[in-house]
């Protein structure tokens, strides 16, 4: 019965106490993090004059769509949400593509200065991301390039995270599979396509997450780079539209366009939640 989670040993008392103690944190966990957002779902259904009722309700009594047509019908959401998604892909695959070439070398070449160049890479985590904010504002103005995709998914299209992230991936492949792609007539570049990189898929999946979620949620820089509908992202589209509104704008208008911004991170999560786990089991880990 060795490894039958029914047999005796597997309900042992100090175990069992162990076990139900976890999924009691998990469970505490789970409703503390999941209760605000449903609420802010189900605030989004509910009339007008039940979101201020007392004692509050969870669930209205005539739930309805009113404050999602609001939102689409008074407000450039559709712009926002369709340039949000371009410059959050094509951030996300830029930096999965430059992350994954820096790493590689990294990770599976032994060069003069490569202790130097990972220690100089490694570094930039401690450079604020706002410092660079003005001189690339800058150097962005002087060829035109400000308000428009280029600029806002171009410079966050590298990290430091990533290369180290992958690095600790590709680390882990074994050598000898290597050597043996190499025997069998395969360059670094086949290797590196066919190979590494279908190995380390939870690595790249773990990078994309990250960098899809930070693109999408980043507020500061749009906020700078933007000064039009058809580039500004959701962030900072709500962000003029709650101050421009003001304390007029209804509770379920507000929390319907806040919906909208979260839902497409939450889905994507789920999505690549199974790879995403591998990764963060696997980082670090060699052999």
């Amino acid at each position: 019965m060795q490894g039958n989670p029914f047999s005796r040993a597997a309900w042992k008392p100090a175990e069992f106490g162990g076990r139900a103690g976890l999924y009691i944190l998990l469970v505490v966990v789970a409703v503390l993090w999941g209760a605000p957002l449903m609420w802010m779902i189900v605030t989004s259904i509910k009339p007008e004059s039940e979101i201020y009722a007392y004692p509050p309700k969870w669930w209205p009594d005539a739930p309805t769509l009113e404050a999602y047509g609001a939102v689409f019908q008074r407000f450039p959401m559709l712009d926002w949400f369709r340039n949000s998604t371009v410059v959050a892909t094509i951030t996300t695959l830029l930096t999965l593509a430059i992350d994954a070439l820096a790493a590689y070398p990294l990770a599976r070449m032994d060069f003069r200065g490569r202790r130097a160049i990972m220690s100089v890479i490694f570094a930039t985590f401690l450079l604020p991301y706002e410092l660079l904010f003005v001189p690339l504002f800058l150097g962005l103005n002087s060829f035109g390039l400000v308000d428009s995709w280029f600029s806002l998914s171009v410079p966050a299209s590298a990290n430091a995270f990533g290369v180290f992230l992958l690095t600790q991936f590709f680390q882990a492949v074994p050598k000898e599979l290597e050597e043996a792609a190499v025997l069998d007539g395969c360059s670094r570049l086949g290797f590196f396509l066919r190979i590494l990189l279908p190995l380390t898929k939870p690595g790249l999946a773990t990078v994309a997450i990250f960098t899809f979620v930070a693109s999408w949620n980043n507020f500061f820089w749009p906020l700078i780079a933007t000064n039009s509908d058809e580039t500004r992202t959701l962030p900072v589209g709500l962000a003029t539209l709650v101050g421009g509104a003001g304390m007029s704008m209804k509770q379920s208008v507000l929390m319907a366009s806040s919906v909208v911004a979260t839902l497409p991170t939450a889905l994507f999560f789920l999505v690549m939640q199974r790879h995403f786990v591998r990764g963060i089991a696997a980082t670090g880990v060699k052999g």
